[in-house]
């Protein structure tokens, strides 16, 4: 058995790549707008020559994009994502007691799920977030004034500042500086693969299931 194992595909990957790419524009052209500098280009604005307001709105634009993809074309990934973000195991409270201790020394409870429980509570919160991010930054566009402009306005600036830290958590996580996750960056990069080490350690409910199904599929061809 080879010592890597491969736990996304490439169409996931870049899914994946233009999501955080437009979240990551919105974030730095929100959080410049929320600052008061609109009068004032960002980095990004002056490199491209378009104003922070026009790139905000043309990144959200791009979202809403994304999430009507993720919808249809590939709805069957998308409930695949929803089962496994809303299932509840038994030890998954545990789980969470070890988990800030466990995410410096790498000893995980075990867990089955594709996605151990803190990546499910985060995954739920996120799409609820970055949903509400849309919808209130679609209708923005829509209304001019009045008390329903000023009331999308606050639920979209505390849809960002509830958002942020958590992206940022979830960039901490990934990136594979916390000793407990070192490695877990290349489940979703440079071609997907992770050694398996790693996905034992992280996921082993999936490795084991993932096991299975490989040889499931060889004992079927041979």
């Amino acid at each position: 058995m080879t010592g890597t194992v491969r736990r996304y595909s490439r169409r996931t990957r870049w899914f994946h790549a233009g999501t955080y790419v437009t979240v990551l524009v919105l974030l730095g052209t929100g959080w410049w707008l929320v600052a008061g500098r609109e009068g004032e280009p960002s980095p990004l604005a002056r490199a491209t020559g378009v104003a922070d307001t026009t790139i905000h709105t043309y990144a959200g634009w791009a979202l809403a994009a994304l999430s009507a993809l993720a919808v249809t074309v590939g709805a069957r990934a998308a409930r695949t994502f929803l089962a496994e973000s809303v299932r509840v195991d038994r030890g998954d409270a545990r789980w969470f007691v070890r988990w800030p201790a466990a995410a410096f020394t790498g000893r995980f409870p075990y867990h089955a799920g594709h996605f151990d429980p803190g990546q499910r509570a985060a995954n739920l919160l996120l799409v609820a977030l970055l949903a509400t991010l849309v919808g209130t930054g679609v209708a923005l566009t829509l209304v001019t004034g009045g008390p329903g402009f000023v009331w999308l306005a606050r639920l979209h600036r505390w849809s960002t500042y509830l958002v942020t830290p958590l992206i940022a958590g979830h960039v901490l996580i990934a990136s594979g500086v916390l000793p407990g996750y070192r490695g877990v960056g290349r489940a979703m990069h440079l071609g997907g693969r992770l050694r398996r080490d790693v996905a034992r350690r992280v996921w082993p409910g999936w490795l084991a299931r993932h096991d299975a199904a490989d040889a499931d599929r060889r004992e079927r061809v041979g």
